[in-house]
C-alpha cells in the first residue's frame, strides 16, 4: 500500500547562518541580527570590529540569533534592548534580506530537482510531497520507512552542497506532523514519524507546539489541565466541542489524533503585499517631515517593485500607522484603476494619510497592496465603479505640513 509522505524543510537559524557563512569567524558565538547596524569592518592587521548587542541603543527587535545566543534567551521578534540585556557580549549584524532571498532560491532549487512538490511557505521553510519521490516508498525487513529516510537524507545533502547550511527535517503522513517533526532535532536533524510514533513523540509536547494553537487557546487550554498535545488526545471530542465550539473542539480532536488532510499547494494567490518599518525613534508629521517623506517614498517604490516582480497589480491602496502609545490604524482607498506604479500607490498612500489623525508621534509606518489582480489579467484594465477617486499622482505631496496647519505646535510632542 502506498503511504502519504509529506516533508517538512526548515533551514536551521537561516539568516543568521548565511551571515556565518561570510564571516565564518565568527561561529561559536552568540551573534543576532537586526537593525541596521554597520557591518563588520576589518582591519588592517586582519581582525574584525563589530558592533555589540550592549552597545544598541534603539527599538528594533530581533530578526534571528545563533543557536549560542538563543541558549542566553534571545529569541527572534525579542526588542532589542531585552535581549541586550540577556546576552550583552552578543555579537549584533545588520540584516541583508537580499543575500538571504539568494541563499532561499539556491536551496529551493536543490530540493526540486529531486522533489517537484513543492508548497513555499517563506524565505526558510517549505512543504514537500513525497509521496511518489522514487525510492520514497522502498522499506527493509526492519524498517518500513526506509525509503522515506534516505529521500530525506538525500534532500538534507542537496541543501548542504548548493548553500552550505544545514536544515532540518520531518517526514510524516500529513503536514501537520511533518511541521512538529522538523522542530524535534533541530539543528541538522531528520525525524521521520508515522501515526505509531504518536504516543512516543508528539502526545507528551507543550499544546502550543501545534502550529495553530496561539498564546490564548493555549492559555484556555492549560486552565482546563490540557498542557500537553496528549492531554488533549485525551479528552472526549463532544466535550472539546461544547468547551471551544464546534469548530475549533473539533480541530483539538483531529490534531491531537495526528488527523491532517491538506495538499501540498504548489502555488497560490496572494491576497496582498505590504511594506513597513518601524524607526529606530518616534517621527512626527510636522517636526520630522522631511524624514517621513523620504521614508513613505521608499516604502512605495519597494511595493511598487515588488508588485512589479511578482506580475501583479493593486486595486486598493492602504496604509498602516503604529502611534508611540501602540495604537494601530489603517486606512484604504479604492482606486479606479489598477497599479503598480510606484507614483500612483505614492499618492493613494498618501490620501489614505489624510483620514488619519496625526498629532501623536508614530513608531511604524507601512504600505499596503489589496485587491490583487495578475498584470496580465483582462480585468486589470476594467476602472472600478466604486473608486474613490485619487487624483494626479504628482500633485499632492506626503506629510504635507498645510495638512496640519491648524494644530498647534504645542500639540506635537517632542522626542525624548
Amino acid at each position: 500500500m502506498t503511504r502519504r509522505l509529506i516533508a517538512h524543510l526548515d533551514m536551521d537559524a537561516f539568516y543568521a547562518s548565511v551571515e556565518l557563512l561570510r564571516y565564518p569567524h565568527l561561529k561559536g558565538q552568540p551573534v543576532v541580527i537586526g537593525g541596521r547596524e554597520r557591518a563588520p569592518e576589518q582591519l588592517p592587521d586582519g581582525s574584525w570590529r563589530h558592533a555589540l548587542l550592549k552597545d544598541y541603543a534603539g527599538r528594533g527587535v530581533v530578526t534571528t540569533a545563533t543557536y549560542e545566543a538563543r541558549a542566553f534567551g534571545v529569541h527572534s521578534a525579542m526588542g532589542m534592548m531585552k535581549a541586550a540585556a540577556l546576552a550583552p557580549q552578543a555579537i549584533l549584524l545588520p540584516v541583508d534580506f537580499d543575500r538571504y532571498r539568494q541563499y532561499s532560491r539556491r536551496f529551493k532549487d536543490a530540493v526540486l530537482a529531486l522533489a517537484p512538490v513543492m508548497e513555499d511557505r517563506g524565505v526558510d521553510e517549505i512543504y514537500l510531497d513525497l509521496t511518489d519521490v522514487p525510492g520514497a516508498q522502498d522499506a527493509t525487513a526492519d524498517d518500513p520507512l526506509a525509503g522515506a529516510r534516505a529521500v530525506g537524507q538525500a534532500l538534507r545533502q542537496r541543501v548542504l552542497a548548493a548553500t552550505g547550511l544545514s536544515c532540518s527535517i520531518g517526514i510524516t503522513p500529513n503536514k501537520l506532523l511533518s511541521k512538529i517533526a522538523s522542530e524535534l532535532d533541530k539543528p541538522g536533524g531528520l525525524t521521520v514519524l508515522s501515526l505509531a510514533d504518536l504516543p512516543a513523540r508528539i502526545w507528551p509536547l507543550a499544546a502550543r507546539k501545534v502550529n495553530g494553537i496561539g498564546p490564548k487557546l493555549a492559555q484556555k487550554l492549560e486552565a482546563l489541565g490540557l498542557n500537553t498535545v496528549g492531554d488533549i488526545a485525551a479528552a472526549q471530542a463532544d466535550w472539546l466541542r461544547e468547551t471551544f465550539g464546534e469548530n475549533t473542539g473539533g480541530w483539538l480532536h483531529r490534531v491531537a489524533h495526528g488527523q491532517d488532510d491538506r495538499p501540498v499547494v504548489t502555488f497560490s494567490e496572494p491576497k496582498s503585499i505590504s511594506r513597513e518599518t518601524t524607526f529606530e525613534r518616534d517621527l512626527h508629521a510636522v517636526r520630522d517631515k522631511a524624514e517621513l517623506g523620504a521614508i513613505f517614498t521608499r516604502l512605495c517604490t519597494q511595493l511598487a517593485a515588488d508588485l512589479a516582480r511578482k506580475g501583479y497589480v493593486s486595486r486598493t491602496i492602504g496604509i498602516k500607522l503604529r502611534y508611540d502609545d501602540f495604537k494601530i490604524v489603517t486606512r484604504d482607498l479604492t482606486l479606479s484603476l489598477p497599479t503598480a506604479d510606484a507614483a500612483r500607490i505614492r499618492q493613494a498612500a498618501g490620501q489614505c494619510l489624510k483620514r488619519v489623525p496625526l498629532s501623536r508621534r508614530l513608531r511604524l509606518l507601512g504600505v499596503r497592496a489589496g485587491a490583487l489582480l495578475r498584470a496580465d489579467d483582462p480585468a486589470a484594465s476594467a476602472p472600478t465603479a466604486t473608486a474613490r477617486q485619487a487624483g494626479d499622482p504628482h500633485t499632492l505631496p506626503l506629510f504635507d505640513e498645510n495638512q496640519w496647519s491648524d494644530i498647534p505646535a504645542r500639540d506635537f510632542p517632542r522626542n525624548r
